[in-house]
């Protein structure tokens, strides 16, 4: 591998790596992705990253797993366009917000896309999962961002779970039109397709 260049380890198919992959589009920054296949690690990752969980991202010396903090680094590295507010007041908030999708959102997720989760536990997860964003959709009407007029890190949180909507057997209901608008103009956003893996343009 080139001793310059990024290396990021993602795997197509995870909103996890997805988060990552939109930070890297946002800052336009050029990375290797290395595609890894779920359970299928390449030893160069297992030697980067000793849980050999994805994404991790290697940048010289340094390898970096957890996407929370692949993204927090990269928003630092790469300081334009900003994705985390420079006030801590604000800066904490917005962890809080990437806190909150994680424990709220992130863990239905991965309840409905775990095989071995039972389908009762999954349609009541679905069914949680529906109605919490459409209960928060109202919010979206205000600002053109998740709660912010600049996208953030916390849209590159949220936007991964709102593409996977259809595979995750979601319909939003008309209520949730700011939500619905949000997720239209995101999507069409130039960074946000050059994020997608050919995986996830086959999702929708």
């Amino acid at each position: 591998m080139g001793v310059t260049k990024l290396a990021c380890y993602s795997d197509p198919a995870d909103h996890y790596s997805h988060r990552v992959r939109i930070v890297l589009a946002e800052k336009g920054v050029s990375a290797e992705i290395i595609d890894v296949a779920a359970g299928a690690q390449p030893r160069k990752l297992i030697e980067a990253n000793p849980y050999g969980s994805v994404p991790t991202l290697v940048d010289r010396d340094l390898a970096l797993y957890e996407s929370t903090v692949v993204m927090e680094y990269l928003d630092e590295r790469y300081p334009h366009p900003p994705l985390l507010p420079v006030y801590p007041v604000a800066r904490a908030n917005s962890r809080l917000l990437i806190h909150r999708i994680q424990r709220d959102w992130c863990a239905l997720v991965d309840l409905i896309l775990d095989p071995r989760t039972k389908e009762a536990a999954r349609v009541q997860a679905r069914k949680e999962l529906r109605e919490s964003l459409t209960g928060v959709s109202p919010v979206f009407a205000e600002k053109p961002f998740f709660l912010s007029d600049e996208q953030s890190l916390v849209d590159c949180c949220l936007l991964p779970i709102l593409w996977r909507l259809p595979k995750l057997g979601i319909e939003l209901p008309r209520p949730a039109k700011p939500l619905l608008d949000y997720m239209d103009r995101q999507f069409a956003r130039e960074a946000f397709q050059a994020s997608l893996s050919a995986t996830e343009r086959d999702m929708r």
